[in-house]
């Protein structure tokens, strides 16, 4: 053994022993460790995506033309990074590029770093600011540019790991329950820091976050493995020297290639409309729950710490929802789960809006069960995604799947969606004076208010209504229905 190879052979030791300890307890070793990026990820994305509009907005002052300037910005950089990133991922000979866990190691301590941009402003902001502009458009992009670098990678060790369906939701189970304990960042945020009122505390809270979320996302790079991280080496080469492909040899052309074969496939554009649908959901609710509960359930009605538990349920139901539908994953799939929670969305909605704003115990209710209900479908989306990269193997006789790739281009068209919502629904309060009323302070104008409370309330409703029913006929055509039902695909290499 030369003087080079002892460091790695003392890595693959230290695995070795680490899976044994693990095996010993029962647990998967590979699973773990894919899920530790999950419980590091939900840790800093649920407060980010939660809070990041409000502080903005409410504490920072920016002016709405500097909002919507910077969603612009983040929503084209949003998009074009992850088919970038996809294709360095799949085609890069730089190991800490084409290696899925070395990805996620060097990006980890960056990814954590970029999360703490937004909650320490450069200044003391005055109203309309151009600085806290400036301020918002760098913390989003250089965010979702380590978020999309790091979390890349575990989607595509989410395909990588494994070819069976039965391992792909032993995955989703590890991932939610990680998920679970994740999403309680958002609850003991919120009880910390009184709903952002204590600042400090908040700001305290983040750095505690970003520094455990970096520790669980290292355990991921030192310790998960994909099938096809040594892709570049000699044997596997002379494996497939025989099979035409396209990714060996990174070039635009190449690129356009790539993208091409994958925008062809007929269920990839059907998922990817009832994606950018599902996206602009999630931003939604993400972005402006805590808004719109502050002005449609009086303070009388649900106090500071039951909302705090209405928002910290709404990011942890969604996992122990998922863990409890296993059994029906395993029997029915998640093709018609996910069509049945459209369906269930739209019919909720439809209620709500029936009953009217002043049923405020049902409201709280629906939003919660709203950010449930479209967490948990989301949370299955890796599934047809996964199969989507397994037939596109199949089909081109790939050497290695396009497992970034897929994901990237995913998120090309669907990504814009997190930029549009709070863009669109912004605009559309701030033209029945928000802006003017976001404290609804003693001295507004009673009418003004009331105005904008009704508008709040059709939007809570309206939204997923119209959105869960273009959601359910854009998903119906999706052909891969039966994955659940085969055991072995094709056999791992």
């Amino acid at each position: 053994m030369t003087t080079e190879d002892k460091p790695a052979a003392g890595v693959r030791s230290g695995r070795m022993d680490v899976v044994r300890r693990l095996r010993n307890f029962g647990v998967n070793p590979a699973a773990l460790a894919f899920a530790m990026t999950t419980l590091g990820s939900c840790m800093i994305n649920n407060i980010f995506s939660f809070y990041y509009v409000k502080l903005f907005i409410n504490k920072y002052n920016v002016s709405e033309a500097a909002f919507h300037k910077s969603q612009v910005v983040y929503m084209v950089w949003n998009a074009v990074n992850d088919p970038l990133f996809g294709y360095l991922q799949d085609n890069s000979r730089v190991p800490c590029c084409s290696q899925r866990r070395l990805s996620i190691l060097y990006g980890a301590p960056l990814y954590s770093l970029t999360f703490l941009l937004a909650w320490f402003p450069w200044r003391t902001y005055a109203p309309g600011d151009w600085l806290s502009g400036l301020h918002l458009t760098v913390t989003l992009c250089a965010f979702d540019s380590l978020l999309t670098f790091v979390l890349l990678a575990q989607c595509a060790l989410f395909a990588e790991i494994s070819s069976h369906h039965q391992s792909r939701l032993r995955l989703v189970k590890y991932s939610q329950v990680a998920s679970l304990v994740g999403s309680s960042s958002i609850l003991f945020c919120g009880v910390v820091s009184k709903n952002m009122e204590d600042f400090g505390a908040f700001q305290a809270y983040t750095v505690l976050i970003a520094i455990l979320s970096c520790a669980c996302m290292l355990y991921t790079g030192f310790h998960s493995e994909s099938r096809f991280d040594n892709k570049g080496s000699e044997p596997e080469a002379q494996q497939y020297e025989d099979r035409p492909s396209p990714q060996s040899e990174p070039s635009f052309s190449n690129l356009r290639t790539l993208v091409l074969q994958i925008l062809t496939n007929r269920d990839f554009l059907t998922f990817v409309v009832m994606n950018f649908c599902q996206v602009f959901m999630l931003a939604f609710f993400n972005n402006f729950t805590i808004i719109l509960t502050e002005h449609l359930i009086p303070p009388n009605v649900l106090p500071s710490l039951a909302k705090s538990i209405m928002y910290g349920a709404g990011f942890i139901c969604p996992q122990l929802l998922v863990l409890s539908c296993q059994s029906l994953l395993h029997g029915l799939g998640y093709y018609r789960i996910i069509l049945l929670t459209f369906y269930t969305e739209a019919v909720m909605a439809a209620i709500m809006l029936a009953l009217g704003p002043q049923h405020y115990y049902i409201l709280a209710f629906f939003l919660t069960a709203n950010m449930v209900i479209i967490q948990a479908a989301f949370s299955l989306f890796g599934l047809p995604l996964a199969d989507i990269i397994d037939t596109d193997l199949q089909k081109y006789k790939r050497s290695s799947p396009l497992s970034s790739m897929v994901f990237g281009t995913n998120a090309l068209f669907t990504k814009p969606a997190q930029s549009l919502a709070p863009m669109i629904v912004l605009y559309i309060l701030n033209q029945f004076g928000y802006e003017q009323l976001k404290s609804a302070g003693a001295d507004s104008n009673q009418s003004d208010l009331e105005s904008l409370h009704y508008v709040m309330f059709y939007l809570v409703c309206l939204v997923p209504m119209c959105i869960a029913a273009l959601q359910a006929v854009a998903w119906r055509p999706f052909s891969i229905r039966n994955s659940h039902t085969v055991e072995t695909k094709y056999i791992d290499n």
